[in-house]
């Protein structure tokens, strides 16, 4: 039997705020979206070119998206966690770079970042092994 990870579902309080947020972000392109899936719900399926695991953005207008900090997160690896830092910093979005000493911090120890999403879902990024 084979078995392989397909995606992974969030529930998002802005469909097109999210889905414009991870495309320009996190490098996601949209698979294919749904107005209305069977139990109500507008989705989009997000992927990153190269990945096969996809993400699944998931909206409806009487869920309130809530959940405990730091519950979830999804993670990204690039090749270069500098360089792609500094592309993020200027992108006109609101950021929430983790550490905020990047710079200092990844001189001398493991390069790890976080960054947020408009729902508070962090998203971790690594670089390539």
């Amino acid at each position: 039997m084979n078995i392989t990870f397909d995606h992974t579902r969030i529930r998002v309080s802005d469909l097109e705020k999210s889905i414009d947020w991870y495309c320009r972000t996190c490098g996601f392109e949209v698979l294919k979206r749904t107005d209305k899936s069977p139990s109500g719900n507008q989705l989009a399926h997000l992927q990153i070119p190269g990945s096969a695991h996809k993400l699944e953005l998931t909206y409806s207008p009487d869920f309130e998206v809530k959940f405990p900090e730091d519950l979830v997160h999804t993670c990204i690896r690039v090749d270069d966690v500098v360089v792609y830092c500094e592309e993020l910093e200027k992108m006109d979005l609101e950021m929430d770079l983790w550490p905020s000493n990047w710079r200092e911090k990844f001189a001398e120890g493991k390069k790890m970042a976080f960054i947020t999403d408009p729902d508070g879902y962090e998203v971790e990024i690594l670089e390539h092994e």
